[in-house]
């Protein structure tokens, strides 16, 4: 939307970071059966720009379980306006944390 953008219509990355943050997080608890929250983000640069009117696709895939983390690899796409064009924005790997009810890391149990 337009308060997500700068007087280019640039979409703010910091948007696109956040959107790409709860993708992360819905993929994450899913795989933790809980709560989790992000630790860290690895080297994020913005390839293409988004801009008012795209369409913006993130896909996420569990690269690597730890006992209380993963790591997921997670990409940014644009569909660009009215087209079928899509092009990559950004990508990179974030770091999630499986949380215990007294959010304290716990386990994340093994897949079933």
């Amino acid at each position: 939307m337009p308060s997500d953008a700068n007087a280019a219509g640039d979409i703010f990355g910091g948007w696109v970071m956040a959107q790409m943050d709860l993708a992360c997080g819905i993929r994450a608890a899913e795989r933790a059966k809980g709560r989790v929250v992000t630790a860290a983000v690895k080297e994020m640069s913005f390839a293409k720009p988004m801009k008012i009117g795209d369409t913006l696709c993130i896909y996420t895939h569990v690269e690597r379980v730890g006992r209380t983390s993963m790591t997921l690899k997670v990409e940014a796409w644009a569909q660009r306006y009215l087209s079928d064009l899509m092009e990559k924005v950004t990508h990179a790997d974030f770091i999630m944390v499986a949380l215990d009810g007294e959010g304290k890391p716990k386990a994340v149990p093994a897949e079933s």
